[in-house]
């Protein structure tokens, strides 16, 4: 009788032991159950099991602790207490493959767990060619190559094979992505080059009508071509530029500096027109003994002369005097790709400087204008000539003001800029050409006069009396 009460005792102590074990759990499952409202971690098996194998086994059965995640913040701050529970399960990958990823000491990857759930793998093999330097910021975590797998794509937990325990995780095979696509590659590497090669046509086309035309050979026609020449030069070293990204740094700074001094060049070109409509406008004497070739040579002397020196000093900036948090992350002036903020800064503040004066020489001039009663012969072509001055100003400055714009690096920004240049050279050539009746009437009777094919552009004949009596005694006017 005394042995049956016994065992029913026995029995009474094992099934409160069995209830209470299976309601509680063992105290180290008992945080990760309670903690419902914080960060998901994906764990492989459940939050008290260990992978032996390719099994799940529980962890008491091993010789090894429940696995706990270790959070890396963004800065690669270790340790970061994170309130987090466990969502066990394999990855739901779809149709795309699961592959697994082993991490012990002695591996050259290694995964980060970050605050909000998602699993950072990173490559950190050395980069083929690459100095001791580089290898040393690779090492230091910088300049690595990393990818991201979300909440769901992964699963993590501490894996045992015979006496090698390694952190487990396996993780869906990221989506291949077409980049031919996606809109900023279609921007960067299909439009952008197409922008310039229309300019540089647009552009070649003005260079020229204004050179080959005898009548437009004029100081301002002379000008006018300079300035085109520059702006074509400064396009190809744009086109240049996005052709060698994948090339040595040389010729990444070749390109910037040809680019950046000839659109510098270009400003002063335009600035030499703005002075000499303002200052032919302000001359009592209009007629002066100086001829137009030898003023060519005294703008071209003021315009090179300025835009070296200015080119010379930004790229000496660049190499010698750059702001003291670039120079500390270089270790030879050979390793930066891109011209520094300082060699920026040379090469566009003088252009907001050449601006202002502009549109100084632009306000003399009108006041000039409008107390003018009657014109003479020379006056009345530099009215044409200031038209077209105050029209290119406006285009270059916005297109100016949208290329600085485009270093913010905001791909909304940069995406604008390669639109508005994409009007440039097209709105440059109507300013310079087909606004300009006079230029347009040169060009009709040159290229279709003689020709059969394009009858349908040829000038009116009894509008030939020559070049200036076209203009004073028509309605065609410049």
């Amino acid at each position: 009788m005394k042995l049956d009460k016994l065992i029913i005792n026995v029995k009474v102590l094992l099934l409160i032991g069995f209830c209470t074990r299976t309601v509680l759990g063992y105290p180290q499952e008992k945080q990760y159950l309670q903690n419902t409202d914080s960060v998901r971690v994906n764990k492989c098996c459940e939050p008290y099991e260990l992978l032996v194998g390719k099994s799940c086994v529980h962890f008491n059965n091993t010789n090894e602790r429940i696995w706990q995640p270790m959070f890396t913040s963004e800065r690669g701050e270790t340790n970061v207490k994170v309130s987090y529970r466990f969502v066990p399960g394999t990855p739901d990958c779809g149709s795309r493959q699961v592959f697994p990823i082993y991490f012990n000491a002695n591996s050259t990857e290694k995964f980060q767990l970050l605050p909000n759930g998602v699993l950072r793998h990173i490559y950190s093999h050395p980069i083929p060619n690459e100095d001791e330097y580089i290898g040393e910021e690779i090492i230091d975590g910088k300049d690595l190559l990393f990818h991201d797998f979300p909440q769901g794509q992964y699963c993590m937990d501490k894996r045992i094979d015979g006496n090698v325990v390694s952190e487990f995780a396996k993780v869906c095979v990221p989506e291949h992505e077409n980049s031919w696509t996606r809109s900023e590659f279609i921007m960067h590497n299909i439009v952008n080059p197409a922008t310039h090669g229309i300019n540089i046509a647009c552009l070649l086309i003005i260079a020229i009508i204004y050179f080959v035309m005898p009548n437009l050979r004029d100081l301002v026609g002379n000008i006018i071509t300079t300035m085109c020449l520059c702006l074509v030069l400064s396009q190809i070293g744009g086109l240049l530029r996005m052709l060698t990204v994948f090339t040595s740094h040389i010729s990444l700074l070749i390109t910037e500096t040809i680019c950046y001094i000839f659109l510098l060049g270009s400003f002063f070109w335009l600035n030499s027109l703005a002075f000499y409509i303002w200052r032919t406008f302000k001359s009592r004497n209009v007629f002066l003994r100086i001829t137009d070739k030898r003023k060519y040579c005294y703008y071209s002397m003021y315009s090179w002369t300025c835009t070296i020196i200015l080119g010379v000093l930004a790229i000496f900036a660049h190499f010698t005097m750059d702001y003291p948090e670039f120079n500390r992350s270089i270790k030879f002036f050979e390793e930066r790709e891109e011209i520094g903020s300082l060699g920026l800064i040379i090469f566009f503040v003088p252009v907001a400087f050449v601006i202002i004066l502009d549109v100084y020489f632009f306000a003399s001039t009108l006041k000039v204008i409008n107390r003018m009663h009657t014109y003479g012969r020379i006056h009345h072509k530099l009215r044409h000539s200031f038209r077209m001055f105050l029209l290119l100003l406006v285009i270059k400055t916005i297109t100016w003001l949208f290329f600085l714009a485009s270093f913010t690096k905001y791909e909304s920004l940069v995406n604008t800029y390669i639109i508005i240049n994409a009007f440039q050279g097209p709105l440059i050539l109507y300013v310079c050409v087909f606004n300009q009746k006079h230029v347009l009437y040169l060009v009709q009777k040159t290229c279709c006069y003689n020709t059969k094919i394009c009858s349908c552009c040829r000038p009116k004949t009894e509008l030939e009396w020559g070049d200036e009596m076209t203009a004073m005694n028509t309605g065609l006017n410049y």
